[in-house]
């Protein structure tokens, strides 16, 4: 059996109809081993019944969002800041810090995401977020929060694996060390398909895919919209091109 074993985690699940059911897809054929859920997702009731329906509810965990689609919660929606006519805008400075109102805004849209998956009936198994927005300095440590008070143990790194410049590498080890000095169980290393090609692969790692069907109904790991169509490389089995094992969040 091989001794290296690693974590494919599909970001984005609840997004639409199709990424739920190129997640399903992924799961059957062995390809992914864990998923993390847009709350606000357009297609997030779908999300949870093919969860449940398909075996793999326990291995959910939640993708926090403040960048793209509505939010849940009414007081976001008028921090300039986050949204724009309602909306999640996807242009948040994450060097600058947040104001009071801000941050009360950030916490109570996150609980809330936090608390529709839980409704749901399903456990949160571990978190991350889209666009990686949990790694921005002066909202990490609200996600942080909002996870203790859900008992979420488990969180993604930020990326440590790959093309990093040297300062960005200090400030990502610095993160990561915070995560576990907060009692946070983390995989040690963390990056994408891109990250991985042509390396071996170190054990306890985790990978991030974006499952997703192409123009010509492939599944894909999308790596960008063009047009609205969703674009990116051939989704492989990392397993057994790389000889290792997969494991799931919940191994931890």
């Amino acid at each position: 059996m091989p001794e290296t074993q690693i974590i494919i985690n599909a970001d984005d699940f609840g997004l639409s109809g199709n990424v739920n059911r190129a997640i399903v897809s992924a799961f059957r054929e062995g390809l992914i081993s864990d998923t993390t859920m847009l709350a606000n997702g357009e297609a997030f009731d779908e999300a949870v019944t093919l969860a449940k329906e398909n075996g793999f509810a326990d291995n959910v965990g939640i993708h926090f969002n403040l960048t793209e689609d509505k939010p849940l919660t009414e007081d976001i929606k008028r921090c300039p800041a986050f949204c724009e006519n309602g909306i999640f805008h996807d242009r948040i400075n994450r060097l600058k810090p947040l104001n009071k109102t801000e941050k009360e805004a950030v916490y109570k849209e996150l609980s809330a995401q936090a608390a529709k998956i839980k409704a749901a009936g399903l456990k949160i198994d571990h978190a991350d977020s889209h666009h990686h927005i949990h790694t921005a300095v002066f909202i990490s440590p609200i996600v942080l929060r909002v996870c203790k008070e859900n008992g979420i143990e488990k969180i993604r790194l930020h990326r440590n694996i790959g093309g990093i410049p040297a300062y960005k590498k200090v400030i990502k080890s610095i993160y990561n060390k915070n995560l576990r000095k907060r009692g946070f169980k983390t995989t040690d290393c963390f990056g994408s398909l891109k990250d991985i090609a042509g390396i071996a692969l170190p054990d306890n790692l985790e990978i991030m895919a974006h499952p997703d069907y192409g123009k010509d109904g492939i599944l894909i790991d999308r790596r960008k919209f063009v047009d609205g169509v969703p674009t990116g490389v051939a989704l492989y089995s990392v397993a057994q091109e790389k000889n290792v094992q997969l494991k799931s969040y919940g191994d931890l």
